[in-house]
């Protein structure tokens, strides 16, 4: 029967490292340290895939971050990214080397194709996960996500199906710090994929201007408060070199783009600096954005939860203290240039 498998055959975590034009994505290494976390837990052997042109110089660096052993599939089919060749390769990969848990960057590359490697090869397969850990007595990977609107959090392991799949979400863990001294190997496997599995071209690769807020160190965010009037958040974010986010409120109302919102349903994010004006302080907004390493609240009720999880806290009208702020700050800026 399709989708049978014997369990026992299966071992080790794999992390697949997206990159493009030659660089790896930051969710790599950050997939990277929590695959580490999980291999020494199984006691297997955490194994990188690299695929692409010119990318042999990412095998060093997933060695010094982590890896034992890391897959290079170097061709020019693999670069720009297509669906169908990565599909097809990393499927292939899957059913001939059967690794137990396989990690992917819920990024638009990694939701994009990890379908293409779950249908065929018939695994389990958990999207957008924001916690991953190992279940004690089995060693099942237990797959977390926010499920109803954020609201809860769903546990979701796979039993009878391999590999264990999930595609993570980016920023929720720490990116993995190389250590030079670090030993592993690099296997070179040769592309398994032809232009038969081409079935689009990349005529054009246009790069939006919307930067990613999970790699920003300061943050402003508005929140319901805002009445939709982002002015005063967006002028203060640029006077900090930082980047404005929202809350899932104001992006349901269309007063800001969904790539920035921040929140259990959004983007999690970690800056040195997140400034929160009209945010009440919901459950589901915190779970993105308390690892922040300094969180200022600006809201005009007292008793707003986020006054809890805040570093520092202002009580009062946002339109009058987030002005107030960008003055101040202007003013010092000036005085000392």
């Amino acid at each position: 029967m399709p989708g049978e498998v014997d369990t026992d055959e299966y071992e080790d975590v794999w992390v697949f490292i997206e990159q493009h034009e030659s660089e790896a994505a930051k969710v790599s290494w950050e997939l990277l340290q929590k695959g580490r976390e999980l291999a020494d837990e199984k006691g297997e052997r955490l194994v990188a895939l690299v695929m692409g042109e010119d990318v042999s110089h990412l095998a060093e660096e997933a060695i010094e971050r982590g890896a034992d052993e890391v897959l290079v599939v170097e061709d020019p089919i693999f670069e720009p990214y297509l669906p169908g060749p990565y599909g097809e390769q990393f499927s292939e990969l899957v059913e001939e080397r059967k690794p137990d848990i396989v990690l992917i960057g819920g990024s638009h590359t990694g939701r994009d194709f990890a379908g293409r490697v779950a249908v065929p090869t018939y695994a389990g397969l958990t999207a957008d996960c924001t916690e991953l850990e190992i279940e004690a007595d089995t060693h099942l990977l237990l797959a977390k996500r926010p499920t109803f609107g954020g609201d809860a959090m769903a546990t979701i392991k796979c039993v009878e199906h391999r590999p264990q799949m999930a595609t993570v979400r980016p920023g929720v863990f720490d990116a993995a710090e190389p250590d030079p001294d670090r030993e592993g190997t690099t296997t070179e496997v040769e592309a398994a994929v032809g232009e038969e599995n081409v079935h689009s071209r990349v005529l054009e690769r246009v790069v939006g201007d919307i930067t990613d807020i999970t790699d920003a160190e300061v943050i402003v965010a508005g929140g319901f408060g805002t009445e939709g009037e982002f002015g005063p958040i967006e002028e203060l974010a640029d006077l900090l070199g930082g980047e404005v986010a929202a809350t899932r409120e104001a992006v349901e109302e269309g007063w800001i783009e969904a790539a920035r919102q921040v929140g259990q349903t959004g983007k999690t994010v970690k800056p040195d600096l997140y400034v929160a004006a009209g945010i009440s302080g919901a459950i589901q907004h915190l779970e993105g954005m308390n690892d922040s390493q300094t969180i200022v609240a600006i809201n005009d009720d007292p008793n707003a939860p986020i006054f809890d999880d805040a570093d520092y806290g202002i009580v009062g009208d946002l339109f009058e203290v987030l002005p107030a702020l960008t003055d101040a700050i202007r003013d010092e800026q000036e005085g000392t240039a």
